[in-house]
């Protein structure tokens, strides 16, 4: 079993891990995609690798909850994986509304350059 100290420089170095992967990810996807999908990707990623669940009913500790989901999944069967599937629902359901958000306010199209008239144009240089 873990120490208290060991555990939480577990969760430290997997949270760090995971902000940095986010951080990549946001870098990467930024200079090839629209930033509204961008956001929505980058917040998913963060959803997944960070929210967090108890691996089991009892347990005092937390454990990523991806981690958790994905283990009793493959051992115990989808009813045993539901209190960590939950969480993940709500984080990644939660993260697209702020995606949404973001892009009607924050991360919206600039309208495009509308070229002078021909009119203004002779106008302006004589």
């Amino acid at each position: 079993m873990l120490s208290e100290s060991s555990y939480l420089t577990a969760i430290y170095v997997y949270c760090g891990a995971a902000i940095m992967v986010v951080l990549c990810l946001a870098w990467w996807l930024g200079r090839r995609w629209p930033n509204g999908w961008v956001a929505l990707l980058v917040l998913l990623a963060a959803a997944l690798l960070l929210t967090p669940a108890y691996p089991q009913p009892g347990a005092d500790t937390m454990a990523p909850a991806t981690v958790v989901a994905a283990f009793q999944l493959a051992t115990e069967g989808l009813d045993s994986a539901r209190h960590a599937i939950k969480p993940l629902g709500y984080s990644c359901g939660l993260a697209v509304i702020l995606a949404l958000l973001l892009r009607v306010t924050l991360v919206r199209r600039r309208p495009a350059a509308v070229p002078p008239k021909p009119e203004t144009r002779a106008a302006e240089e004589d």
